[in-house]
């Protein structure tokens, strides 16, 4: 009988409901360092994004920003973040059950944020305990979605071949690298009006249909396995 199917979730916007506040902390910051950004900016056009991407992308258009300053405004940034998130974020509508779930199955967090911005959110919202310290940051493993690599230094410290991990990610940067790294994907898409599904990946709208997607792959898989 084959092992469950490893279950690779996005922490930000797929668990924890910590996009707002980040927009809000990056807007603040970065306009304050002279590239002005507005928190619907985020939303849209880089959502899920590395910080320093986003920030080269602004340099690009405003001009360039001193290292230095640049370096003490990412950390100010981030402390103001991290105390937000321990006071004032909720988890993902459906995600405590979903995972409830979905408990059988060996479960991860994989995301471009470091590895105490993971915690601190999961801590926040009651959602630590389903996942450990299986937590794979980009920052640890410097490599950052869309690029594969983060999913397959994920699977390999879980003992998962790719093909054996379903990844869950609602922004378009994990869905596609999960998607080149030659696992199943679930995009949980929550702005169906503004955003669309990648080919090859498959659609939820909300974190209540995640635990009935999941048994129908594990059917699915079972049936091929003994066809």
């Amino acid at each position: 009988m084959a092992r469950p199917l490893c279950l690779l979730f996005d922490c930000d916007g797929t668990l924890v409901d910590s996009e707002p506040l980040l927009a809000d902390e990056m807007s603040a910051s970065l306009t304050e360092a002279g590239l002005p950004f507005r928190t619907s900016d985020y939303m849209g056009e880089f959502r899920g994004a590395r910080f320093r991407r986003i920030v080269a992308a602004l340099e690009q258009r405003y001009g360039s920003v001193d290292p230095e300053r640049l370096d003490a405004l990412e950390c100010r940034m981030r402390a103001n973040l991290n105390r937000r998130l321990a006071s004032e974020l909720i988890a993902i509508d459906g995600a405590a059950e979903a995972l409830a779930a979905l408990r059988g199955h060996p479960m991860g967090v994989v995301s471009n944020g470091p590895e105490n911005k993971i915690r601190t959110s999961l801590h926040a919202t009651g959602l630590a305990e389903a996942f450990g310290d299986r937590l794979f940051s980009a920052y640890t493993a410097q490599c950052w979605k869309p690029d594969p690599c983060l999913f397959h230094h994920a699977a390999s410290r879980m003992g998962f071949a790719s093909h054996e991990c379903v990844v869950i990610d609602d922004a378009l940067v994990g869905v596609r690298g999960a998607l080149a790294a030659g696992m199943t994907v679930i995009h949980l898409n929550r702005f169906p009006d503004a955003e669309q599904t990648p080919d090859g990946a498959i659609m939820i709208s909300n974190m209540f249909q995640l635990p009935t997607i999941i048994a129908h792959l594990e059917t699915t898989r079972a049936l091929a396995a003994h066809a």
